[in-house]
C-alpha cells in the first residue's frame, strides 16, 4: 500500500519533469489522480467542442470501479517511470 506522503511527493514531481509528457501520459496521469483523489468519475460529461474536457472525463471514465490506493500506485509508478524517461 502507498503512503500518502509518497503520493503528494509524486504529484510534486510531475510537475517538474524535465520534458513534457506525451497527450496520452498527461491524460492518464490526469485520471489516475483523480481517482486517487476524487474516486469514481463524477458530473456531466461535457459536450459540444469541449474536445479536451471529453477526453480528461473519458480518461478518467476509464479508471471508474479502481480503488483508491491502487490508483495512488499507479499514480507513482507512472511518474517514476517517466522521469526515467525524461533524464
Amino acid at each position: 500500500m502507498i503512503k500518502e506522503q509518497e503520493f503528494q511527493d509524486a504529484v510534486a514531481q510531475s510537475k517538474q519533469l524535465s520534458k513534457r509528457p506525451s497527450n496520452d501520459e498527461l491524460l492518464q496521469l490526469y485520471a489516475l489522480y483523480k481517482q486517487a483523489t476524487e474516486g469514481d468519475v463524477q458530473g456531466e460529461r461535457p459536450n459540444g467542442f469541449d474536445f479536451k474536457g471529453i477526453a480528461k472525463y473519458a480518461a478518467w471514465e476509464e479508471q471508474k470501479g479502481k480503488p483508491q490506493d491502487q490508483a495512488k500506485s499507479e499514480y507513482v509508478a507512472l511518474v517514476k517511470r517517466l522521469q526515467q524517461t525524461n533524464g
